[in-house]
This record gives structure tokens, sequence and C-alpha cells, in this order.
């Protein structure tokens, strides 16, 4: 029996070299989902633009009429429309939602909150109406008396819908007035307006933009619409990876290769037969 020769032994105990077929099929599952990536958020682009421009559209419109029929109001087409009615504010049943920064009124800056009221139309049905922000250590009513104005208001202001309460969103503290969502049905039951039949209360509240109360406090304000885009840099940071993806790739299935050939070479070279004796 033969000893082995050394390259024998050598690719004995060689640790085997992994394809670069084998990883072939996870290479391409993760080229598609970079790719898928790119192009959902390039399709976010154009959804993000198309809602920009119809809010935009929304709160330059003239304001119209409070809708009348309020159970049927679709959400999706009507909010944000801007709206101007007379209606009364009743400052007994007042609320404060605590106000975290919004990119639809950049003028209210620091913490504070919004001051939200029972407004009474003529024909009794009730409309919560965000009066606009008072600053920390301003919430109580007595010190902002100029604002709490008596009688029939001509207001001015944009619908909104409630906030979607999150698994995160803090409990609102009923007991000290303060709120964290801006629930306006929620709110007008705490404050006992909907155990009287003859109220109805609108499923929407309104965001006012004028008048400015005496004194300046709330501090009502137009709509801006600020909302950030940046789905082409998400876009093309998937694209990147991709493309990284794939340089990698192929400069890692090249190297392999050209180890494999070499490795084959030698072994070749190692198991060719001796010259004979002379």
């Amino acid at each position: 029996m033969t000893a082995p020769t050394r390259a024998e032994d050598g690719a004995r105990h060689e640790p085997r070299r992994r394809s670069w077929l084998g990883l072939l099929p996870l290479a391409v599952l993760a080229f598609a989902v970079l790719i898928g990536l790119g192009i959902w958020q390039i399709q976010r682009k154009a959804w993000k633009e198309n809602l920009i421009a119809s809010l935009t559209a929304r709160v330059a419109a003239p304001p119209e009429a409070l809708p009348a029929s309020w159970p049927h109001l679709d959400q999706t087409s009507n909010e944000y429309r801007r709206v101007q009615f007379t209606a009364e504010f009743d400052h007994r049943r007042e609320a404060l939602v605590f106000a975290s920064a919004t990119g639809f009124r950049p003028d209210v800056t620091g913490p504070g909150y919004w001051v939200f009221t029972p407004a009474r139309l003529a024909d009794g049905g009730i409309v919560m109406v965000n009066r606009g922000f008072v600053p920390d250590g301003r919430q109580d009513p007595t010190s902002r008396a100029q604002g709490q104005v008596s009688g029939p208001v001509d207001i001015v202001g944009a619908l909104r819908w409630p906030d979607t309460r999150h698994w995160f969103t803090l409990a609102d503290d009923i007991a000290h007035n303060l709120w964290f969502t801006r629930d306006p049905v929620a709110i007008a039951g705490a404050k006992g307006l909907h155990i009287k039949a003859l109220y109805v209360v609108a499923p929407f509240y309104v965001e006012e933009e004028s008048p400015a109360p005496p004194g300046g406090l709330p501090q009502p304000g137009k709509l801006v619409v600020s909302l950030p885009d940046n789905h082409l840099q998400y876009a093309l940071t998937w694209f990147g990876l991709a493309l990284v993806l794939v340089i990698w790739f192929a400069a890692w299935a090249f190297g392999s290769g050209r180890a494999k050939r070499a490795a084959s070479e030698a072994g070749a070279a190692g198991t060719a037969p001796s010259p004979p004796p002379p």
C-alpha cells in the first residue's frame, strides 16, 4: 500500500469551500426584497405628494357652511375642510388636551395645552371647538379671563376627526380635566353633554383659526400643511443596498471560483506520477 501524497493529505483535511451557487437563491431573494422596498417607497412618495396637494387645497379653500348631516359625514373627503358657523361657547365645560408637536401648527412651540370648548348651535347641536393653544401655566381660565368671550361667535376653522388611541397613549385624567387624545365625543360625554337628549354632539371637532380672542389666549391659528416627505431618500437607500449586495456577491463569487480553480490545480499537480528512477 502506498502512502498518501502530501496533496492528498492536505485535500483530506482542508475544509470544503461552499459554492457560490448554493448562496445564489438567498442572494436573489435578498435582492428582490431590497428592490421591492425601494419600489414601495416610490409608491409611498406618490401617495404622500397627492395627500399634501389635497390637504393644501382644502386648507386654502374658502370656508363653507357647517355640514348638516353628521352621522353620515365621510372623514376621508371632509377632514381639514374649512367651515364657518355661529355658535355660543360653554366655557364651564372646557377641557384641556395635552399639546404635542404637530406639523399643522408650526407656530406652536413649547409645552402647553389645547383648549377644547363645547360650542352650542342655534338648533341645540354641540360642536367641540379646539379654540387654540395655551402655554403651561395658563391653563387656569381665570388667568386668561379676557379670552372667555360670551354670546354668539362667528367661528372659522377646519374639520378634524378624533385622534386614534394606541396602546402607549396615556389614560385621560378626567378628575383633573386633562386629556391626552383629541376625542370630542369622549370629552363631551365626560362633561355631561351626552345625557341630554336634545343635545347632539358632532363626531368631529373644529380647529379654530379665527376670531382671535381678547388677550390672545387661547391662541387659534390656521392649519399649515407641513408633512415630511422623505420617501425618495428611503427609496435611494434601499436601491443602494441592492447595488451593494450585487457588487459584493459578484466579487465573492469571482474570488470563490478563483480559489476553487487554484485548489484543483494544486491537487492535480500533487497527484502527478513521479518520473522513473534512472
